[in-house]
């Protein structure tokens, strides 16, 4: 089965994280799903929006699947993992059509950057989410901090990754993260049709504005540079061994 569902439906495309037994984590093969997808829709004039969700009723995203990247244990290979997700959050920032995050449950780490890169968040009234990369010893590394500041009130922004505490829905909404909250997928897209509605062009239109902006900031570079910050802190002591620390959880759960 793939790890990413993709849905067209009124104009829509929607990407589904199908990852739900690991609660949605991204790994290497789905970061290539997901550009993959990114291209074909930039190039497809019936799409005029992108969605981006998770499968089941759990879990957004969880971040990087630390599974798969426990080995990253240089600072090298650990920048080649950061930047690649990197460069999709960027395309996703960057894209000429625009793009929510339909928050449907828990949203930690990297889900919560992906999040970021969209244009709106909208999330269900019990979803949960945090950027918590702080709690182990690193800071976001696939770009969400920059998108954030650029996005928020710096005050709020710095808040939420100086804390790295878990949000709920209204929460985050205080905080300017989420726009809307939702009861369920039926008032999600009652939403998602306001903008389906609108013609092709003026969508287009108002997303330039935000691109035109952000093309005198340079903030890919800066996206970079934050992703080089991270995999500086992915090889030391402190965060391997809050990496140690998870797997030793993991496996305790696994076993009773």
């Amino acid at each position: 089965m793939s790890e990413l569902l993709v849905r067209n439906y009124e104009s829509v495309m929607e990407l589904g994280i199908n990852r739900p037994e690991k609660r949605n984590a991204i790994n290497f093969h789905l970061m290539d799903e997901i550009a993959d997808s990114l291209e074909l829709a930039k190039n497809d004039s019936s799409v005029k929006l992108i969605v981006i969700r998770g499968i089941g009723d759990q879990a957004f995203c969880s971040g990087g699947d630390l599974f798969d990247f426990h080995a990253l244990e240089t600072e090298t290979r650990a920048y080649e993992m950061l930047s690649k997700m990197g460069e999709v959050l960027h395309v996703l920032a960057t894209f000429p059509k625009p793009t929510i995050a339909y928050i449907n449950g828990i949203a930690i780490g990297g889900g919560c950057e992906i999040a970021t890169a969209c244009d709106i968040r909208i999330a269900h009234v019990d979803a949960k989410m945090g950027f918590v990369q702080g709690n182990q010893a690193i800071t976001t590394g696939w770009g969400g901090g920059t998108l954030l500041m650029e996005k928020k009130n710096v005050d709020q922004a710095l808040h939420i990754l100086y804390s790295a505490g878990i949000m709920t829905a209204s929460e985050a909404e205080k905080r300017g993260f989420v726009t809307e909250i939702v009861k369920d997928d039926k008032a999600f897209h009652q939403i998602l049709q306001q903008y389906s509605q609108k013609e092709y062009e003026v969508l287009q239109a108002y997303k330039r504005i935000l691109l035109r902006k952000w093309n005198g900031i340079e903030i890919k570079d800066r996206m970079l540079e934050e992703i080089e910050c991270c995999s500086k802190l992915w090889i030391k002591e402190e965060h391997l061994l809050a990496m140690k620390r998870f797997h030793n959880r993991k496996k305790h759960k696994d076993r009773y």
